[in-house]
């Protein structure tokens, strides 16, 4: 049995985890907050320049002219998985599920006999994606320094993707990342950006009608296609931010409840075992009386 004095350290040591997770839960909630309105305010242009490019790739589609980001390399047997994660943990199994998605998707493209490549973006996906696949990384960015997220960040990162496309290392392209939807829910998602997938209900907007470019359309894609493809990881990112934020909020509110929990079952116990040991010395000394 624990001595009293054990007893008090272990519900002096909880105690201050508890102040450590609250203060934790209160300093994500409010990063919470802004990380959030980043990512929403991204989603509307993000989500439109993907609708006017799908447009502009629909009047170009089967051209020889249209540039080789839109119509790939003819192949997909080699890909390039995209992983971004965040830099720190405490933030329950956001990482985990990201990381999860991604294995999945490249063990499927394995068995496929397809070549699988990883560029990862945040240490923490790429400690737990190098215990399998420590060969097939070819590079990762650290953000750790970075304090607020910026478009040249995500510029930096589309610029390494594209000169390996140039390279001819991949033919498909794929980012995962978290989309945020609330505290308690953020969704792993996968989407392939070399080449762009748009999406089919976008070139439905231009209702049959014919639509001259100035310039030409081919010049257009070949100016907006490396620019989407850094929108779209900035958006990744940003969502990523306040999918961490959330994600950390909701777990640190869950060690402080558990923690609470923790004390009073340990102060439980301490009562009790200071009331027995209080028992036991009245009886020694009761005892010795009556055996006086």
């Amino acid at each position: 049995m624990a001595s009293l004095k054990d007893l008090r350290n272990r519900i002096a040591a909880t105690k201050a985890t508890q102040k450590i997770t609250k203060a934790m839960q209160m300093v994500a909630a409010s990063k919470l907050r802004r990380a959030q309105a980043a990512a929403e305010a991204a989603r509307p242009y993000a989500t439109q320049m993907d609708k006017v490019l799908g447009n502009i790739a629909a009047s170009v589609a089967g051209s020889e002219n249209a540039p080789r980001l839109l119509r790939g390399t003819g192949g997909s047997d080699r890909h390039l998985l995209l992983v971004c994660t965040a830099e720190r943990g405490l933030c329950g199994p956001f990482n985990t599920a990201i990381v999860r998605l991604a294995r999945e998707r490249a063990s499927a493209l394995m068995r496929e006999g397809k070549e699988v490549k990883f560029f990862c973006v945040g240490r923490k996906g790429y400690d737990q994606l190098r215990r399998l696949y420590a060969d097939q990384i070819v590079e990762m960015v650290d953000l750790r320094a970075v304090r607020t997220l910026r478009f040249e960040n995500a510029q930096m990162i589309a610029e390494k993707v594209i000169a390996r496309f140039n390279n001819f290392e991949f033919d498909v392209c794929t980012l995962f990342f978290s989309r945020f939807r609330s505290v308690i829910a953020q969704i792993p998602t996968a989407q392939q950006i070399i080449p762009p997938v748009f999406d089919s209900t976008a070139t439905d907007a231009l209702g049959g009608a014919a639509y001259e470019f100035e310039p030409e359309a081919e010049d257009i894609l070949h100016d907006l296609l490396p620019r989407n493809l850094a929108v779209q990881i900035f958006r990744a990112l940003l969502e990523n931010s306040a999918s961490f934020y959330g994600a950390q909020m909701s777990a640190m509110d869950n060690a402080t409840r558990n923690a609470g929990d923790m004390i009073r079952r340990q102060t439980l116990t301490y009562n009790r075992t200071r009331q027995a040991m209080i028992t036991k010395e009245l009886i020694e000394i009761i005892s010795g009386a009556e055996a006086l």
